[in-house]
């Protein structure tokens, strides 16, 4: 796979398209980042090698238009000389140099246009990461509140108004229900009590009576 299909194929609206879609957002994003931090260590090194080779044509064009100055100024030394022998070969050496500095000229210009190529999606690269940590982080906050949301939710789906005066109704029937079996006691304590007095007030009742009787018979022996 080309080390900038991604760079190709996943633009952001892309991405955010299918992180909308997506059921646990995060997790796509972290895999996301993930895979986009791979491919760019790869494209760096790709970078890396397109400079270097870039940096020797250049090299090479340099040396080469270096000993074409140089190979001209001998001729030209040369020929003062009158050493024409000496002056044909400078002259000869200067064609081949220039010959091989037009070559690497070319080479060089070719390699730098792909490193400067490289160099631009590089940053895009890197931009898109930039822009995906930051989405990250957004989706992050935005994630949590909604989960945050739903757990508020479902308590308060729990906690109705409903369920809340039912449970209510249902504590205070039981309160009545303790209720009239406490007075239920208390109405049986009191009847036992009150037939222990009936007793009781029965034998007093008959003392009086008994004493009334005989104060009565007593008068009555006198009349």
């Amino acid at each position: 796979m080309s080390i900038f299909k991604r760079l190709r194929d996943l633009t952001m609206s892309n991405i955010n398209a299918m992180i909308d879609k997506a059921e646990d957002p995060i997790k796509l994003t972290d895999q996301y980042i993930r895979d986009m931090s791979e491919d760019l260590e790869d494209a760096e090194k790709a970078v890396a090698a397109q400079i270097a080779i870039e940096k020797r044509f250049k090299a090479l064009f340099e040396e080469q238009s270096a000993l074409v100055e140089k190979r001209t100024q001998q001729a030209h030394m040369a020929a003062q000389a009158q050493n024409v022998d000496l002056a044909r070969r400078a002259l000869e050496e200067k064609k081949t140099a220039e010959a091989k500095r037009d070559e690497y000229k070319i080479s060089f210009d070719q390699n730098k246009a792909a490193a400067d190529n490289l160099r631009s999606k590089l940053d895009e690269m890197r931009k898109q990461l930039t822009a995906m940590k930051n989405k990250r982080e957004t989706l992050l906050a935005r994630y949590n509140a909604a989960k945050a949301q739903t757990e508020i939710n479902k308590a308060m789906n729990g906690f109705s108004s409903d369920s809340a005066s039912s449970g209510l109704k249902r504590m205070e029937e039981k309160m009545l229900q303790m209720e009239a079996r406490a007075e239920a006691g208390n109405e049986l304590n009191a009847k036992e009590k009150s037939l222990d007095e009936e007793f009781e007030s029965l034998g007093k009742n008959s003392a009086v009576e008994d004493e009334l009787a005989a104060l009565m018979k007593q008068y009555d022996n006198k009349n």
